[in-house]
């Protein structure tokens, strides 16, 4: 590649993030999974020759670049900002599940898709349990995505979130094995298996020390300060650290940064952040994983299309077909013995893994001088392809099948009282409008506007009937009143620091007790 400034560099870096920006604003009005429209963008755009895009293809599609941004730039905030949300008591009340997916399932899948590799598309055993190891690893953004549209269960969001946390680390460790060392080891015999082992425990055990002492050391410093743009600095030298020196020391990276973000998130929270200090540091980390997320999908999609399939349909549909009935098998197998996990949520995880960006920058990160690699490129970048599209568009139909998108009860009845309720009050100012803009008579509005309002009576009685039914739903009313009236109550503070009636720091103080309440209604809801 040739040298490129940093000018041009930033320039090439800020380009990628309008489009990025842009398709996924789009998305998100459209109510669509923005990680899909990503990469099908990214893919046109990657196929289709735009002279003034063609600065932006060759450099993000280098493959040192796209490593090095997937995995030392995004990965660290990606990972830091889903374990930072996570709590303690969701990870203990589906740890059944989680363990199970994240180690059983993904042990299993490498298992089978190495074999299967090796035995159907006569790959060398090093190359088979390489793509066995990419393949291992799940990405839930689009999956996780999804279901906050639609409003599925939270402990089955928890379990695919809590099972590609942990087993991302678990791939990493089988892909560096397998790259590395599994030809050695093999040479080796009974003792190189144990060498394999003690690699495999030295790698997680050392992430895990890692993370735990850096999360349970800098939990500890946030307690001598009440200062969140200060804590938020802390937060990014906590996961981008723990991230580094892990992978310094080859040890896992991946699992020291979630394990540090946990311990940050849960008891760093709770002994040295003010509920201010962890509203701002969630937002922070959810503004940052939002752009990540946005530039990573795009540049997916125009890292496939680097690949020539040409004679390869054969090789990449017996490779997709090895790897969906691998998932399947080590999905339904590792949940069998666990008890009050219904049978439609399997079928969601199952079908619900998808391949994503970590598996494209491992399988870049391969040497040239690989025994390999190229048929590894082809093969593992048509699964995430297959996997981010296909699998990715049907999640939501998948859903609906298994009426795992239901609304709760009343739910239907209370949205078309409020429908109509908000159609008869826009009517009533309408009404008014009218009245007074054309000089309408009070005599002739009167008997419009009482009709409305007698509707309306009807429906406030509805409404009463509906919440001695389902409390839940007038707590839904009140929750809503209450949020609007505290950003209302912000709002009347910044005036009064405006106008100069109080000072910054009663404005400080106020703000503070206001975002508190914010946070303790957010928590209850």
């Amino acid at each position: 590649m040739e040298e490129i400034d940093m000018h041009h560099i930033f320039e090439l870096g800020l380009t990628l993030i309008m489009i990025a920006a842009g398709i996924t604003a789009i998305s998100k009005k459209l109510k669509q999974p923005y990680p899909i429209a990503l990469v099908i963008v990214g893919t046109i755009i990657g196929l289709v020759n735009i002279p003034a895009l063609s600065p932006l293809k060759d450099f993000i599609t280098e493959g040192e670049v796209f490593n090095f941004v997937i995995i030392t730039l995004f990965l660290p905030a990606l990972l830091g900002e889903a374990a930072l949300k996570l709590p303690f008591s969701h990870l203990k009340e589906n740890k059944g599940p989680i363990l199970a997916l994240a180690f059983g399932a993904t042990l299993l899948s490498f298992l089978i898709v190495g074999f299967s590799t090796i035995w159907l598309l006569d790959f060398s055993i090093p190359t088979a349990f390489v793509f066995a190891a990419l393949m291992s690893a799940t990405d839930p953004v689009s999956v996780i995505s999804i279901f906050k549209s639609v409003g599925v269960n939270k402990r089955l969001a928890t379990v695919i979130e809590g099972e590609s946390l942990f087993n991302d680390g678990l791939a990493v460790v089988l892909f560096k094995i397998s790259a590395f060392y599994l030809l050695t080891y093999m040479d080796l015999g009974a003792v190189g298996i144990g060498y394999g082992l003690w690699e495999f425990i030295k790698v997680i055990s050392l992430g895990l020390i890692i993370g735990g002492a850096l999360g349970y050391g800098f939990s500890k410093l946030t307690s001598y300060f009440d200062d969140y743009p200060l804590e938020i600095i802390f937060s990014v030298l906590l996961f981008y650290g723990s991230f580094l020196l892990a992978e310094a020391v080859h040890a896992s990276g991946v699992i020291a940064v979630v394990v540090a973000a946990l311990i940050f998130g849960n008891y760093g929270a709770s002994i040295g952040m003010s509920p201010t200090t962890k509203l701002n540091i969630n937002n922070f980390w959810e503004v940052a994983a939002l752009l990540a997320n946005s530039v990573v999908f795009l540049m997916v999609g125009l890292e496939i299309t680097k690949i020539n399939l040409a004679d390869k349909w054969g090789l990449v549909f017996l490779a997709i077909l090895i790897v969906l009935i691998a998932r399947s098998i080590a999905v339904y197998l590792s949940l069998l013995f666990t008890s009050n996990f219904p049978t439609p949520w399997k079928h969601v995880i199952n079908w619900g893994g998808l391949k994503g960006s970590l598996s494209i920058a491992l399988v870049l990160s391969l040497s040239h001088e690989f025994t390999g690699r190229e048929d590894i490129l082809i093969v593992a970048f048509s699964v995430v392809l297959f996997s981010l599209i296909f699998q990715g568009i049907s999640i939501r139909p998948l859903l609906s099948v298994l009426g795992l998108n239901k609304k709760g009860e009343g739910d239907k009845e209370y949205e078309e009282l409020i429908a109509r309720g908000h159609r008869f009050e826009t009517a009533i100012n309408e009404i008014h409008t009218v009245k007074k803009n054309l000089f309408i008579t009070e005599t002739a509005a009167k008997e419009v506007i009482t009709e409305y309002e007698q509707e309306l009576s009807v429906l406030q009685s509805k409404m009463e009937q509906l919440f001695k039914m389902y409390p839940s739903l007038k707590e839904k009313q009140q929750s809503i009143l209450q949020k609007h009236a505290l950003y209302a109550q912000h709002e009347a503070i910044e005036k009064l620091v405006m106008e100069d009636i109080i000072s910054n720091e009663v404005a400080e103080l106020e703000h503070n007790l206001i975002t508190d309440k914010i946070v303790e209604l957010e928590d209850l809801h």
